[in-house]
Order: structure tokens, then sequence, then C-alpha cells
């Protein structure tokens, strides 16, 4: 079943850049336990738009998400300083989001990797920038999968990421993010595929409607996780269809629940 991590704790939102810098517990508890309910099975902490206090809006952000729910957390912040001692605080097995086949970047988040038992993105993409094919990320994930296993991570806990770029940048980048989703599906079955789900609509209007169906042809292909806004209902109902046309919900159970409660959306 597809792994939902809840995007919606991010200082680049007004709101909740705005409660974090007034410390505002209230109001995070609030998206945190929203998100939960909604479905995410972890929640996704970033403060990395308030560089010169990150380290320390991490933490607090920790601090108040493990008092509000029990779900497991993604630290999202690619800088090892903030994420080291941030990774000592969390109370259940984290997700670290993330690394990449850069080598100097690599080097520089083992110390975070080590520290403790994480699931781990592994972003694909190395010194020359965003991959360009499908050859390419899979080029990047063989790297991440090879290093991130001698570090003693299971392949069970490597996420990669294929990086989807923007429709409004080239009209092609839908296809090239299924197609890299297939091949690393195909070339990797060891390790799960995630991805940053509305970077597909980033500059166009009405992204809800590309987020959506969007969704639905990355899980055909292969996906196995995204980090997306739980509280969209559409959204959510569309992934839950989805699986059970593909074969996912046994018997049709998970289907047939939602049915019930009412919460399948059309």
């Amino acid at each position: 079943m597809m792994l939902i991590v809840g995007e919606r704790i991010n200082t680049s939102r007004n709101t909740i850049n705005e409660a974090v810098e007034k410390r505002d517990a209230a109001f995070i508890s609030n998206e945190v336990q929203k998100q939960a309910q909604a479905g995410a099975d972890y929640i996704d902490l970033n403060a990395g738009s308030r560089l010169a206090s990150e380290k320390e809006d991490l933490l607090w952000l920790i601090k108040v998400a493990q008092s509000a729910s029990e779900k497991p957390l993604s630290l999202d912040s690619p800088d090892p300083q903030v994420l080291l001692p941030a990774i000592k605080q969390v109370q259940k097995k984290p997700m670290i989001n993330s690394t990449t086949a850069e080598r100097n970047r690599f080097e520089a988040m083992k110390p975070v990797l080590l520290e403790r038992d994480c699931e781990i993105i592994g972003l694909c993409l190395d010194e020359h920038g965003l991959p360009k094919s499908a050859e390419q990320a899979v080029k990047n994930a063989a790297f991440l999968i090879d290093n991130l296993t001698r570090l003693g991570i299971s392949p069970a806990s490597i996420y990669l990421d294929p990086l989807i770029q923007p429709l409004s940048v080239h009209k092609d980048n839908g296809l090239l993010a299924l197609d890299t989703i297939r091949r690393l599906h195909r070339e990797f079955p060891e390790v799960k595929i995630i991805c940053g789900l509305s970077n597909i609509s980033f500059g166009l209007p009405s992204r809800f409607l590309l987020n959506r169906i969007f969704i639905v042809l990355c899980l055909g292909a292969g996906l196995d996780g995204a980090i997306v806004d739980p509280l969209d209902q559409k959204l959510m109902t569309n992934i839950l269809v989805a699986e059970t046309l593909l074969g996912q919900d046994d018997y049709c159970l998970k289907y047939l629940r939602a049915n019930r409660a009412g919460t399948l959306i059309g």
C-alpha cells in the first residue's frame, strides 16, 4: 500500500512559518493531528526556509509533533548539522529526507545515517544536477543503494526519489517521471520509490487537478510512497481507488471500509 508522508508542516508556508516564529504549539499540534487522522503514515517536518534558526526550529517542531501524535517523523533537511541533533530527539524510527548521489554531500550525511536506525530518502541526483533521463537516475540510484547498504542500511529502508520536475518547465517531464519510476521499480525491486508529488504541477493553475491524476499514473508505474497533503480528500480517494484497481487491496476491504465510513470523495 502507498506510504503517505504528510507535507503540510513546512515553514515555506506562511501559516506554518508564523506558528514556528511565535512558538504556537497548539497550531502545529492541530496540523499534526489533522494529517494523522487523514491517513498520513509519517509527518514531515521542514524548517529549511528559516536558515538562521533551522536547527532550533526543527528541535522544537519534533517536541511538539511527538506530543501531538504517535506517528513517526520525517526530518526534512539537507543539512547534516541540523539533522544530527534532531535525530537524537526522535522517539520512533525516523525517516531522513534526504541524501543524494553527490559524493561530498553523501559523505557529510554519513554521521547522521550511522547515528541510529532510520528510513532514508535518496534523491537520484549527482554533481551534474537533476537527471535528464531515466538512465541517469538509475545510475545515481545504483550509487545510493550500494553506499547506503555498505553503511548497514537495509534495502527495505531505502526510498529512491526520481525527482519529479515541473510540467511548466517542459511538457515531457511527466513522461520522464513515469519512465524513471518504471525503470527504478524494475532495476531495484528490493527498495522503494517515493516522490514529492506536487512538483509536477509547480507553476501551473489548479494544481490539485494535476496532482490528483498524476498520483494514479505514478501508482500504476510502481510508486510506493508520496509526500503529499493528506487533507486533500479527493487525492487520498484516488490513491485508495488506484490501489484497489491495481490489486493492492485484498478483497477490496480497504475500499469497502472507506465506502462505509463515507470517506470516498468523488
